[in-house]
């Protein structure tokens, strides 16, 4: 059993969007993944996330949550990781910081493939963990200029702007406190929101031509942090079509589409005239994981190792080796 702590220890989140860009790229989409939600009770939502898997890596993921937005952290868990062969189970995991690591690192992935080149000014839409996590993400892969908060609660907002101030990558970067959303986004050329809004926070009117935005509203049905004319002018880019479908009102395109084509992505279901995220007035990525995302960090992780003769494994302090096969398509 792996705890928060010694995760943070071991795992490198910096490397982890290099990690989840090739697993993305050969990721395929209507395979055997599959998201289960239920509520159990009226305060708690209960997730299953499974398989996790990606070509090269012999071991597979399954991922149990909990929600509860009444408490701190909201999201408790834990992620197996198995065997892919044998099914034995090789590690458990702390789910609540690999969610917000590998999330963050989604974020991270689709802002460098659909932002503007040259944007640079960046808004964070709450400053909870999830926030934070996607800034520094986003900091670890792209040279930021200055930093706009917004958060309901101000102190928290404050906070957020005084821990990254002078520290790691962002040390030399400006931050600013704003009291709304929109002030963030009037300031912005990539926005990154983390809420858990029911009600729209932002809609055209509030963002600049060619803005880039993460939002998690994909991952919950109700969550509504972007008005429908945004979105109607948007790109809109989600992990996988299948699983979040249900819970977007708009998909253009996914992310490993565009790993895989590129712009011509945006055609590859006949659902767009344009030829390139850029012929959008906004572009606008939901990441709320697959089950593959799973796989990159936890493969990261002091683990098992196992060998093709022996159905025992013996606990080592090494990563999950890639294997030149990759894993069966069921």
């Amino acid at each position: 059993m792996l705890t928060r702590g010694e995760l943070q220890q071991a795992v490198d989140s910096a490397g982890l969007v290099t990690e989840l860009r090739s697993a993305m790229a050969g990721y395929q989409e209507g395979g055997p993944g599959s998201r289960v939600r239920s509520e159990p009770s009226r305060t708690v939502t209960a997730m299953v996330l499974a398989p996790g898997l990606a070509p090269g890596i012999p071991a597979y993921t399954v991922k149990v949550h909990a929600k509860n937005l009444g408490r701190r952290p909201a999201l408790t868990g834990v992620i197996c990781l198995h065997d892919l062969h044998s099914g034995d189970l090789l590690a458990v995991l702390d789910s609540g910081w690999l969610t917000a690591v590998r999330t963050a690192a989604g974020a991270a992935l689709g802002t460098l493939v659909l932002a503007r080149p040259e944007a640079s000014t960046v808004g964070v839409i709450g400053a909870g963990e999830q926030g934070r996590a996607q800034l520094r993400a986003l900091a670890s892969v792209r040279r930021l200029s200055v930093v706009h908060v917004h958060d309901p609660d101000p102190g928290a907002a404050r906070a957020v702007a005084e821990s990254i101030e002078g520290v790691g990558v962002l040390r030399d970067v400006p931050v600013h406190v704003h009291p709304t959303a929109r002030a963030v986004a009037g300031e912005s050329e990539i926005v990154l929101m983390a809420t858990w809004s029911r009600t729209p926070l932002l809609g055209r009117a509030d963002v600049r031509s060619g803005t880039h935005i993460t939002s998690l509203g994909a991952d919950e049905p109700g969550k509504a942090e972007l008005n429908d004319d945004l979105l109607a002018a948007s790109l809109v880019v989600t992990d996988d079509e299948q699983l979040y479908g249900d819970v977007l009102a708009k998909v253009d395109t996914t992310l490993p589409r565009l790993l895989r084509y590129g712009g011509r992505a945006a055609q590859t279901q006949g659902r767009s005239p344009c030829t390139a995220p850029s012929a959008y007035p906004c572009r606008t990525s939901s990441p709320p994981g697959t089950p593959t995302n799973e796989l990159a960090p936890a493969r990261s992780a002091p683990t098992s190792t196992w060998s093709a003769e022996s159905s025992h494994s013996t606990i080592v302090n090494r990563r999950v080796p890639r294997r030149s096969q990759s894993p069966p398509d069921a």
